[in-house]
């Protein structure tokens, strides 16, 4: 037997609530299928209303114990889930790809980086630092506290089916709240196979439960109206995310929203194209692309254009194309058919419009939801992929010659989430930073991502930050004692 054969044989696919494994309400299930081959990589449990109230009643049952805890103790849990985890990131990394479809080494990169945040907020769980002071005018003492918020609601998205999850758990335990968590429909395996290594690092029953499910949006809405759930926590498009804040509203819940994104990628004149190219393609190329993160629109300065272009062109060409799984793949295939067409109808597009296809854009056939590196330049700003994320392997390009008017194109978008800016001016390129309306900026860097920093965007790609310091405060509620001693 295979290692890929013990994984499947013990993978759980129930759902997971009160720290048992029950298979629906109703019965229903669904199929989890392996974007390289389209085969049914397994069949899962469809959670509907009633096992969200089920989940509900177990969620407030571990509140109380959990929120009493030292965070002392608290820590030490999630510091123990950081050490199983990491113990098993090949694993976890094998069915990353086989549900995401994304390669080996992108599905470890991404194992490591969600077992991450449990360290991180396990460290961080000790210092939810309040405030003793004296008011200045009324002479009262003013304690300030931050306690656990309560029951949160997490909704996270198929493109990092571990990251996403461990980058919402972990602060949520750390602050002292339970969680229930619904995966995405695509990618519901990688969540649920991490339940039994939570359990063995600690965390009570009914502390985080997973419901996967084919009715999500009915599902999440149920949740949302109950009065025991205090936060919902969602990462994915801007346009559910404003249906979700619709409903937050109804209980006026605390929203953290990490929502959609159109990065701008700068690279100035008297940028190191060496830098800029390798930071590009980890920009763009990043889980295929696959990113609320990943360069979208291409700003290069003209008078370094075609070099930029020819190397960037060399670069994505070198990448191989296949099944994630096999040994020297760069490129996996997208999640899904839906994805695949939109990329390929993008590409289209903006060569209709008149882009210079450079490499790349055809659909390969065959089984598998792939699509090649592709390059385009020339690309104008009528193109349907300037205004939309591309959330594939596509590098659009265009020029510019003034910096006012760069730094006006790159904000000219209802997105504010990262941008990134290469410049060999160290001095302009901060400037170029502060002026971009962005929550984040990659200055000479293509990867922003990182447990220790504040994530999170700008206008409709957010509200709050996870990670950081303050990724565990949007589990907080901030309370204050006024007192006389």
């Amino acid at each position: 037997m295979t290692k890929l054969d013990r994984i499947f044989e013990t993978l759980p696919t129930d759902l997971y609530i009160g720290g048992d494994w029950r298979p629906g309400a109703e019965g229903a299930r669904f199929d989890v299928i392996n974007p390289a081959d389209e085969t049914v990589l397994a069949s899962v449990a469809s959670a509907t209303t009633a096992d969200a109230d089920a989940a509900l009643d177990a969620a407030e049952a571990a509140f109380a114990d959990w929120a009493g805890r030292t965070s002392r103790e608290r820590a030490e849990v999630l510091r123990r889930a950081w050490e199983l985890m990491t113990a098993q990131l090949e694993d976890f990394a094998r069915l990353i790809t086989l549900e995401n479809g994304k390669a080996r080494a992108d599905a470890m990169g991404e194992a490591a980086y969600a077992a991450e945040f449990f360290r991180w907020f396990a460290e961080e769980a000790v210092r939810a630092d309040g405030l003793v002071t004296r008011g200045p005018s009324t002479g009262a003492r003013i304690v300030v506290q931050h306690k656990p918020a309560g029951i949160a609601v997490l909704v996270t998205p198929w493109n990092y089916p571990a990251a996403m999850g461990t980058r919402k758990i972990a602060p949520a335990l750390a602050a002292g709240c339970p969680v229930i968590i619904k995966p995405a429909s695509e990618t519901p395996l990688t969540m649920l196979a991490l339940m039994p290594l939570l359990e063995e690092a600690g965390v009570p029953k009914g502390l985080v439960n997973v419901l996967p499910s084919r009715r999500s949006g009915a599902l999440v809405d149920h949740l949302m109206h109950d009065p025991r759930v205090r936060v919902i926590s969602f990462t994915g498009s801007t346009q559910v995310g404003r249906k979700l804040l619709h409903g937050a509203a109804d209980q006026v819940l605390k929203p953290a929203m990490e929502l959609g994104g159109n990065a701008p990628l700068i690279v100035f004149e008297d940028a190191d194209l060496d830098q800029a190219v390798e930071g590009a393609m980890l920009a763009k190329m990043r889980n295929l692309g696959e990113a609320c993160t990943a360069a979208n629109r291409f700003y290069v300065h003209e008078a370094v254009a075609e070099a930029f272009a020819r190397r960037m062109t060399e670069a994505m060409g070198a990448l191989k194309l296949g099944d994630g799984r096999e040994e020297g793949v760069d490129v996996g295939p997208l999640v899904n058919a839906d994805t695949r067409d939109k990329v390929h109808a993008f590409v289209e597009d903006a060569v209709a419009k008149g882009a210079r296809l450079r490499l790349g854009g055809q659909l390969p056939g065959g089984k598998g939801f792939y699509y090649p590196p592709t390059v385009l330049t020339d690309v104008p700003e009528t193109a349907d992929c300037v205004r939309d994320e591309i959330f594939g392997p596509v590098v659009a390009m265009q020029t510019f010659t003034d910096t006012e008017d760069v730094i006006r194109r790159a904000n000219d978008t209802e997105y504010g989430l990262v941008a990134y800016v290469f410049s060999g001016d160290f001095r302009r390129g901060l400037q170029v930073c502060e002026r971009l309306d962005y929550g984040m900026v990659g200055l000479n860097r293509g990867l922003v991502s990182d447990p220790a920093a504040p994530f999170g965007g700008t206008k409709q790609s957010g509200l709050g930050r996870e990670g950081g310091h303050e990724g565990m405060h949007e589990f907080m509620e901030t309370q204050y004692i006024s007192a006389e001693w």
